[in-house]
C-alpha cells in the first residue's frame, strides 16, 4: 500500500515590513519657494535653447530635452547633501546636472561639442559627468546606470561616508531585467540608494499602460522587500516632501526606497521625435492644469511676490542662458589629441 505523501512544513509568515513615513508636502519658506522657482525656470529657459541651438545645426546627435519635468530633478536633489550624495541618471539628463548646482556655461559647451564642455566635448548631451559634482552620468543605455546606481551605493556604505545614491530611471526602463538585479543587490546588502522612476508616461513613443502589465511603477521593488512611494512629480513640493522622507529612510540604514514620479514631458523623446502618438490637446491639457512651473508661481503668489518680481527673475535666467550659449558657441572645439585622452586610467 503507497504510503501517502508526507506534509509541507508551511513557509514561515512573513513579519510585517517596516513601512515609510507616508510623505508630507513640504512646508517651504518664501525663500526656499522661490529657490526652487528659479531653479526650474534656469531648467526650462536652458533647454528651449538648446532646441533652438539643435535646430540650427550646433548640437549633434541626439538630444533630449526635460521640459514639462523640472520639479523632479529640483525637489528631490535639493534635499540631497552635495558634498556626499552621489547622482546618476539616463541620457536625458541636463536638468539633473542644472539642479546639482552646474554651471550652465560648461553644460552648453558640452552639448555643443566643444573643449570647454564638463566632459571637455566628448560626451555631447546623453554622457556628460563630473566627479567633482559626484555627478555620474548621462548613460546611453536603457536601463544601466541603475545597477551602476547600485554600485555607488555599495561605495557609500563601503566609505561610511553618509552619502546615498539617488538613481534615476524611466518607465520604459523599469521593464529591463538589470534593474531588479540592481534591487535585489541593493535590498540584500542595505544599500542607500533612492531609486527614482520619472514616469513621464510615454517610453519613447508607446505609453505605459500598453507597455507594463504592472503600470503602477511604485510596487516594482515589493518583492525584493523594497518599499515604494508614488509621488505628483508635477508638483515641486510633494516632491521635496517624498525626497525628506526617502533620504531619512535610506541614510538610518534600512536598506533602498523607490519613488515613482508621475510627471509629464512636453516635448517628443528627443528632438528627432515628432511625438505623433499623442495629440497636442493632450499635451496642452497637461500644461494648462499641471505645469510644474506655473504651480509654483501660484504658490509664491499667494506668499505676495509680484509679477514684476517674477518677470525680473524671467529676465535674468534668460540672460544666464544666452550668456552660456554665447560661451559655447565662441569656445573652441577639441583638438584632435583629446580623442586619446580619457580612455585609459592611466599612460601606458
Amino acid at each position: 500500500m503507497a504510503k501517502a505523501p508526507a506534509k509541507r512544513a508551511s513557509a514561515p509568515a512573513i513579519p510585517n515590513r517596516e513601512r515609510p513615513a507616508e510623505p508630507v508636502r513640504f512646508e517651504a519658506s518664501k525663500g526656499e519657494l522661490l529657490d526652487f522657482y528659479k531653479q526650474m525656470l534656469l531648467i526650462r529657459r536652458f533647454e528651449e535653447k538648446a532646441g533652438q541651438l539643435y535646430g540650427l545645426g550646433l548640437i549633434g546627435g541626439f538630444c533630449h530635452l526635460y521640459i514639462g519635468q523640472e520639479a523632479v530633478a529640483v525637489g528631490l536633489q535639493s534635499a540631497l547633501n552635495g558634498d556626499t550624495d552621489s547622482v546618476i541618471t539616463g541620457y536625458r539628463d541636463h536638468g539633473h546636472m542644472l539642479a546639482y548646482g552646474i554651471d550652465p556655461k560648461v553644460i552648453m559647451a558640452e552639448l555643443t561639442g566643444r573643449a570647454a564642455g564638463i566632459s571637455r566635448g566628448k560626451g555631447g548631451s546623453m554622457h556628460m559627468f563630473s566627479v567633482e559634482h559626484k555627478f555620474y552620468g548621462g548613460h546611453g543605455i536603457v536601463g544601466a546606470q541603475v545597477s551602476l546606481g547600485a554600485g555607488l551605493g555599495f561605495k557609500h556604505k563601503y566609505a561610511k561616508d553618509n552619502g546615498v545614491a539617488m538613481t534615476y530611471f524611466g518607465d520604459g526602463a523599469a521593464n529591463q531585467g538589470q534593474v531588479y538585479e540592481a534591487f535585489n543587490m541593493a535590498e540584500l546588502w542595505k544599500l542607500p540608494v533612492i531609486f527614482v522612476i520619472e514616469n513621464n508616461q510615454y517610453a519613447m513613443g508607446t505609453s505605459v499602460n500598453r507597455a507594463s502589465a504592472e503600470d503602477q511603477l511604485y510596487r516594482r521593488g515589493e518583492s525584493f522587500r523594497i518599499p515604494g512611494l508614488q509621488v505628483d512629480g508635477m508638483d515641486v513640493l510633494a516632491v521635496r516632501g517624498a525626497a525628506e522622507t526617502a533620504v531619512e529612510w535610506v541614510r538610518s540604514g534600512k536598506g533602498p526606497i523607490l519613488l515613482e514620479l508621475k510627471t509629464y514631458r512636453y516635448r517628443g523623446h528627443s528632438m528627432s521625435d515628432p511625438a505623433k502618438y499623442r495629440s497636442r490637446d493632450e499635451v496642452q491639457a497637461v500644461r494648462d492644469k499641471s505645469d510644474p512651473i506655473e504651480a509654483c508661481k501660484r504658490e509664491l503668489e499667494k506668499l505676495g511676490v509680484k509679477e514684476d518680481e517674477l518677470k525680473a527673475i524671467d529676465k535674468d535666467i534668460r540672460g544666464i542662458v544666452n550668456e552660456a550659449a554665447d560661451f559655447a558657441e565662441s569656445s573652441p572645439e577639441p583638438e584632435p589629441s583629446e580623442l586619446y585622452t580619457d580612455v585609459l586610467v592611466d599612460t601606458y
